[in-house]
């Protein structure tokens, strides 16, 4: 008696318990540009399943040099305006040839928030490490349209320090 009432309880938790989808989009190309030291940089990223997502993303200051990352993601609801997501990444780095101009490889590991401020303004955070770096993301990303947003945030990507950066997002 008492395992079914047991089973009868968690049963109606689990149907009274409201499930949340992603609340942002995982599925976009990212243009960027950042200041100080001056790079430019793309990213893109598309849903595997539901709370996982490959990405990709090359940054460079055009000084025969390269940041080339790679990897898997996953991401998930916290609650209807929050999203937890993180990456592993895979770095492919060439430096300038003022610092050498010499290549490594790095693993960079990180997670991060998403939160719906507003009905199209978004703050989004995210920190880890890079090799023995760390990694720091913080910034405002206001989607004008179902298809586009417009972000300006401070990073620290692990590689070139930290920058102020605007980013222009086109989802699919």
């Amino acid at each position: 008696m008492k395992i079914r009432s047991l089973v009868g309880l968690l049963a109606t938790v689990g149907i009274t318990t409201p499930a949340f989808a992603n609340n942002f989009n995982y599925n976009y190309i990212e243009f960027r540009t950042a200041m100080d030291p001056q790079i430019s940089g793309v990213e893109f990223s598309t849903l595997m399943t539901e709370n996982t997502h490959l990405i990709a993303r090359a940054d460079s200051r055009f000084e025969k040099d390269y940041d080339l990352a790679a990897g898997i993601g996953f991401n998930g609801p916290v609650n209807q305006f929050i999203d937890v997501f993180g990456e592993l990444l895979a770095h492919h780095i060439k430096y300038p040839e003022i610092d050498g101009g010499h290549t490594e490889t790095q693993a960079e590991v990180n997670i991060g928030l998403r939160v719906w401020l507003a009905d199209q303004l978004e703050f989004t955070t995210r920190g880890g490490k890079n090799g023995d770096r760390s990694v720091f993301n913080a910034g405002f990303r206001f989607h004008s349209t179902q298809q586009l947003s417009l972000s300006a945030e401070t990073r620290n990507s692990g590689l070139y320090g930290p920058q102020i950066a605007l980013s222009v997002r086109f989802q699919y």
